[in-house]
């Protein structure tokens, strides 16, 4: 089974796209998708709404996306060509106890495609992908923590623009120096090289880590 994992430093940076682009790039691996979602206290996950709930039972919870409208980031997964999807819904910092979950529908699965970072504290993936956007401020601190862990980054601006030059407020890019950088110009999130550099390290292709 491959296993791609799709990050990023912040919402709305284009995470969905890329992940709907290599679903359609990449049909024949038949991708089941998951993208998961952490929310702060106070919100029940079964229904995501305000939530004064006395137990934990709403703690997480994970759904099948069935929508084809492409409305929603599952539905657009679908509509990319997905087998199936799956959206995890979890409070911060509980993803570990729907892990058990997770974990028996990635056995299911015959290869998958997951949006997330904190996701990296439980799985190997083949391909940690982290998408990256100047022009969006905010670092989220799960994108620093594994930002390590990243095979390349998709990087938004000019593609004359050199990586080491972008700058976020107490953040370093040291972690991926020497890393492939793939620039983009949104509406087009997945590039021809994008594409070759994922199946070239997928399991079967010539540049394969065993991890």
């Amino acid at each position: 089974m491959a296993l791609v994992v799709i990050g990023g430093h912040s919402r709305n940076v284009g995470k969905t796209s890329v992940v709907t682009g290599l679903i359609a790039a990449l049909p024949q691996y038949h991708w089941t998708a998951f993208k998961i979602t952490q929310y702060g206290h106070g919100i029940c996950l079964r229904n995501g709404e305000s939530c004064h709930c006395a137990t934990d039972d709403h703690s997480w919870a994970i759904s099948e996306e069935n929508d084809r409208s492409g409305e929603s980031d599952t539905s657009r997964f679908l509509v990319a060509g997905a087998v199936r999807a799956w959206w995890v819904r979890t409070e911060q910092g509980r993803l570990a106890e729907a892990m058990p979950t997770i974990r028996g529908k990635l056995a299911a699965s015959e290869n998958v495609i997951l949006e997330s970072n904190s996701i990296l504290k439980f799985v190997r993936p083949d391909l940690y992908l982290t998408v990256l956007d100047p022009a969006t401020a905010d670092f989220k601190r799960s994108a620093q923590e594994f930002l390590d862990l990243a095979d390349a980054v998709i990087l938004h601006g000019p593609r004359d623009n050199d990586n080491n030059d972008v700058v976020w407020s107490g953040v370093s890019l040291k972690p991926v120096a020497g890393r492939p950088v793939f620039h983009i110009r949104p509406p087009e999130y997945v590039t021809t090289e994008v594409v070759n550099f994922v199946r070239d390290r997928l399991p079967g292709g010539p540049n394969h880590r065993v991890h």
